[in-house]
């Protein structure tokens, strides 16, 4: 599946399991702000995941929030492969 094709089926999903019209541009702009300084900073995930709810237009509760702060930091994910495939999701 080319990058293009993902990008399209990655924004009809997040369309269809939040039930919001979001843009493309909305969802590059916020990919293209998300580095891995984003994940290790918990002010800078904090803002990261409000500004996604904002565009999502799904109020997120800062129970919510913290629960996906304290998720982010277990997970021991490698946030520079996260951060290439975001933007590889939404490169077109």
């Amino acid at each position: 599946m080319s990058g293009k094709n993902l990008s399209k089926d990655v924004l009809n999903v997040v369309r269809k399991k939040t039930g919001k019209p979001i843009s493309e541009q909305q969802v590059k702009k916020l990919a293209g702000s998300v580095t891995a300084k984003t994940f290790q900073n918990e002010a800078e995930l904090r803002r990261l995941i409000k500004q996604v709810s904002a565009v999502a237009g799904v109020p997120v509760s800062e129970d919510t929030v913290n629960d996906i702060v304290n998720a982010v930091r277990k997970s021991g994910m490698n946030m520079e492969q996260l951060e290439a495939l975001i933007r590889t999701m939404v490169r077109t």
